[in-house]
């Protein structure tokens, strides 16, 4: 991955931070003044924004794993035992989403709400969980190429003792 790559998917990452902490600081409380507007139970209210805060949080964990990933790879080392904190807390993250989407579908389905959205953010939750197990897949990746390439320095160690 090319320095430039790089910086520019930082930029990214920075923008969606920025814009999450907006959606935290503006959004859900204007969210909440909504549904005290709409007569919605405190129960709803209180479990709808918690789910989305939550949602916003796990977002945000993805994206500062996903610095500390570029900056291993900008420094070389992507393919260490440090890479596997950030991953296994990517599949965490991407797991708590997924159950925050069905535990949004649950709740959205004895109410008022068309089937087709409880059908949707259904959806959403199968395809976050699905993304768990993409990078699940991607860690076992991750720990192939990490053998490989300490068995091919062991190779080259053995090869400089040689000659």
């Amino acid at each position: 991955m090319h320095g430039a790559s790089i910086v520019v998917l930082k930029v990214v990452i920075a923008l969606s931070l920025a814009g999450s902490l907006v959606v935290q600081a503006m959004i859900l409380p204007a969210a909440w003044g909504d549904l005290v507007d709409a007569d919605v139970p405190t129960w709803a209210r209180v479990a709808l924004v918690s789910i989305a805060a939550l949602g916003v949080l796990t977002m945000q964990v993805f994206a500062v794993c996903v610095w500390r990933l570029l900056t291993l790879v900008r420094r070389g080392s992507v393919f260490s035992e440090a890479s596997f904190r950030y991953v296994n807390v990517i599949i965490g993250a991407f797991v708590t989403a997924a159950v925050l989407a069905f535990v949004l579908a649950v709740l959205l389905a004895p109410g008022g709400v068309a089937p087709g959205l409880v059908g949707l953010v259904s959806g959403a939750a199968l395809v976050l969980a699905g993304i768990a197990l993409l990078v699940a897949v991607m860690r076992r990746l991750l720990v192939q190429a990490i053998a490989t390439e300490s068995e091919a320095r062991a190779l080259r160690s053995e090869l400089d003792e040689v000659v």
